[in-house]
């Protein structure tokens, strides 16, 4: 079993060989998206609270996981603006043994996830949950980054949102022009240089044109030594204090860095199979995400998950295998234990820049406006997802944001289903089945049976089948029934059944009557009562009235 839910691409690759020229495009692809991760990787790091090493052993350690395990050809995995906000918030209030728990915990969910074969349904939220927390979290990107961006020497800011603006404003008059040069100048070659390189996104251009400046002419701005000190150039293996009293602290944390992790890679992932034409395979990525964050924490990483924008570039560089995805990940390696000591002469107010080009990407603001021209329940999802995530708790907003969604989806299927029964209640039974005998009717559940329709359902049923001897229930388009639809059911045939009418069931699937005899529902409807097709029902119906059989062409 284990092996139709986790299968790795990179093992299918190797099974059906991969040529020369693909081998080279791939090698090269890797390493170019490799020094496109080296500023965002230590750009995250920095905004999530955690030393700029964490954000490069992030897309080592779970990057080269993340493509060796995972489900997608093509897939970049390491840290995301995504997590800044979940990762700032868990380091200021457990540390950092908590952000390790809190990780390793998501990864088995992660795993747990894939297992039970969640991977698909992940990729289904609603697109107003979505949109919610992820402009949610680009405001608080964009917030986060104001004190560097200006060059404020605050000591500490707080966590709250309206908290860091009132400390903000309360110190503009102390702004450092040199930071805000360098930050805007960061923005412009970050945005503008795509229109003459395009293999090489413009956070790194910038970054190598701004450092050596900086450096050179002894510009006065805050540097990542100055704030950090040097980046370590190893890896060193530690173990969280943990106490196991302690587990329930970091359930509600994993929960959200699981969900957040897992719609993130899936999102990737098909925008990825949409660039290939390919098709990953959801629980694969799943597990596979969930291992990197196992093993990554260990190591001093932060959560990881797949980057869209990163896998993008590693797609558009002509990458179609996860070898690429590999040497990005050893690419970095390279950078950190070779390159280390001039990554830590990066401005931060370089880096503030790139993150707010990242946040302004990551707001979807076309996406926000338009969901706001919608129903009233998107609505409802998205400014309630939004405006908690960036006022209150991203744990919190999601949690809730999904329970929206659950009352979205009951809401929708119930309206449907009433829609269907008003349909057929108000009908005129003779008009669709002209030829009729007396004392037959026949009904049909057009849809699922289950807890938002069963009430509706069951009470259509006694209503027509009070009116007659036989009755046939038609199920062709009952896809599945849960308990509560099985329960209602069955007391609406009781009724009947107690007035001497007889329930004819047909079209009914094997999965339905596995249910049936499992929920011992055919002690109260014989076998013999219950047909695949319909004409073999009618013939039932018309022995048991002892009247010809009509002609019911539908």
């Amino acid at each position: 079993m284990m092996n139709n839910i986790f299968k790795p691409k990179f093992f299918t690759v190797l099974k059906f060989g991969i040529s020369n020229k693909q081998l080279t495009t791939d090698i090269f692809s890797g390493v170019v998206v490799g020094i496109v991760a080296l500023p965002l990787a230590i750009a995250f790091a920095v905004a999530s609270g955690v030393s700029p090493e964490k954000g490069l052993i992030t897309a080592i350690v779970a990057g080269f996981l993340i493509s060796f395990l995972g489900g997608s050809r093509v897939q970049i995995g390491g840290p995301t603006g995504a997590f800044v906000v979940i990762v700032y918030g868990i380091v200021e209030q457990y540390g950092i043994d908590g952000l390790i728990i809190s990780t390793v915990l998501a990864g088995i969910i992660l795993i747990i996830f894939g297992l039970l074969k969640l991977g698909t349904l992940l990729k289904y939220f609603p697109h107003s949950l979505v949109v919610g927390f992820t402009s949610g979290i680009a405001v608080i990107i964009f917030s986060t980054q104001i004190k560097d961006a200006l060059g404020l020497s605050i000591e500490k800011v707080p966590s709250g949102f309206y908290e860091k603006w009132v400390v903000y404003f309360s110190n503009i008059q102390h702004v450092n022009w040199i930071a805000i040069a360098v930050t805007l100048t960061t923005i412009l070659i970050t945005v503008f240089s795509k229109k003459v390189i395009t293999k090489i996104p413009g956070s790194f251009i910038a970054i190598i044109i701004i450092t050596p400046l900086v450096y050179v002419f002894n510009i006065e701005v805050s540097t990542i030594e100055s704030f950090f000190g040097t980046i370590p150039r190893n890896f060193s293996f530690s173990i969280p204090d943990f106490q196991f009293s302690e587990l329930q602290y970091y359930i509600a944390p994993a929960m959200t860095i699981a969900l957040l992790g897992g719609i993130e890679s899936l999102l990737s992932a098909v925008v990825a199979d949409g660039m290939i034409s390919g098709k990953h395979r959801s629980n694969t990525e799943l597990i596979a995400q969930g291992i990197a964050n196992i093993v990554t924490p260990f190591f001093g990483g932060i959560p990881a998950t797949g980057a869209i924008a990163r896998t993008a570039i590693n797609v558009k560089n002509g990458a179609r295998t996860p070898i690429s995805g590999m040497v990005h990940a050893i690419t970095l390696l390279i950078i950190m234990l070779f390159l280390g000591q001039w990554a830590k002469l990066i401005p931060m107010a370089s880096l503030a820049g790139i993150l707010i080009v990242v946040a302004y990407n990551m707001s979807e603001w076309r996406s926000f406006l338009s969901i706001l021209r919608g129903s009233y329940f998107d609505i409802l999802i998205l400014l309630t997802t939004f405006l908690l995530t960036v006022f209150y708790d991203l744990t919190l907003a999601i949690q809730l944001g999904v329970l929206l969604s659950a009352i979205l989806f009951m809401k929708r299927m119930s309206d449907i289903s009433e829609k269907r029964i008003n349909n057929i209640v108000d009908s005129d039974l003779i008009e669709n089945y002209s030829n009729l005998p007396e004392n037959l009717s026949i009904y049909e559940i057009s849809g699922p049976l289950f807890f938002a329709s069963a009430r509706r359902y069951s009470e259509a049923i006694e209503e027509i089948g009070l009116q007659c001897k036989v009755l046939i229930i038609r199920m062709r388009h009952v896809s599945f029934i849960d308990q509560t639809g099985l329960h209602n059911l069955k007391d609406a045939i009781k009724i009947l059944r107690r007035k001497n009418i007889t329930i004819i069931l047909s079209g009914v699937n094997k999965e339905i009557r596995k249910d049936f005899r499992k929920y011992q529902f055919t002690k109260l409807i014989e076998e013999e009562l219950i047909f695949d097709n319909f004409n073999d029902a009618t013939l039932k119906a018309c022995t048991i009235l002892d009247c010809p059989v009509p002609d019911l062409r539908n």
